[in-house]
């Protein structure tokens, strides 16, 4: 059973490795609930490992749990839905039975009513849940994913670049509906490599560089450590100075 008083995600002396090349030791952290965090960092330093080892879905060393229960257990992961990076739905199905075989994972029918407001909340056109998946765009596709995400209506979303492949606009909204999610005590962790998403909506970040987690706090409080303009900048200085100190 899950504890309702334990974070949503605890990570603990985190560390991986693809096969005898370390690619993180000594990650820890613990989320709120209701928190947004942001992971950041370059590409190739083991943000999708991360999250794919807390998930369960690759080998990692340390301690990881989910409301309490080792990430380990099957059960751990009853609570939380995950969108990956490189999303890719049946090309078979048709968005509405993508989005009923999501709900049904989850005990959970589908409203398409509801289904339908929540997608065009995302700018996407109701009306395209009836194509099959492999008429969508790349960024129609990732909609779907969101909109399927965010309908199960989990305490925990583990989304990996959920911004990739969309507009402008679609981006705007996807930060509404998340900060929507905050506000129902949901807790979101998401890696990016948008910065500017990050700083606009995001509680914390982490960043993850050399191998360990070099900055951990609130986005004002990097910004302001090194006197920076943006998040950008000031993520700049700080993965120049962790590589200095090294």
């Amino acid at each position: 059973m899950s504890d309702p008083a334990a974070p949503p995600l605890r990570i603990e002396g985190a560390a991986a490795a693809h096969g005898r090349v370390p690619v993180f030791e000594g990650v820890s952290l613990a989320l709120a609930p209701g928190e947004v965090f942001g992971l950041i960092g370059l590409n190739g330093v083991g943000k999708t490992t991360l999250i794919k080892g807390v998930l369960g879905l690759g080998p990692i060393d340390g301690r990881v749990e989910i409301f309490g229960v080792d990430h380990a257990r099957p059960n751990s992961r009853a609570r939380l839905a995950y969108l990956p990076e490189r999303f890719q739905p049946s090309p078979m199905l048709t968005g509405w039975q993508f989005l009923s075989l999501t709900l049904a994972y989850y005990r959970r029918r589908l409203d398409r009513a509801a289904a339908a407001e929540r997608a065009e909340g995302l700018d996407l056109d109701a009306k395209a849940l009836g194509r099959p998946v492999r008429t969508l765009s790349k960024g129609m596709a990732q909609k779907l994913g969101l909109v399927a995400t965010l309908l199960t209506g989990q305490p925990l979303l583990i989304l990996d670049e959920p911004m990739s492949g969309l507009d402008p606009r679609a981006r705007i909204r996807l930060k509404d509906r998340l900060v929507d999610c905050r506000a129902a005590g949901h807790t979101v962790f998401f890696s990016s490599h948008i910065l500017a998403d990050i700083e606009e909506i995001c509680d914390r970040v982490g960043i993850l560089h050399g191998g360990r987690l070099v900055f951990l706090g609130p986005p004002r409080t990097l910004i302001e450590s090194h006197g920076a303009a943006t998040l950008e900048r000031a993520f700049l200085a700080e993965i120049n100075a962790a590589e200095a100190a090294v």
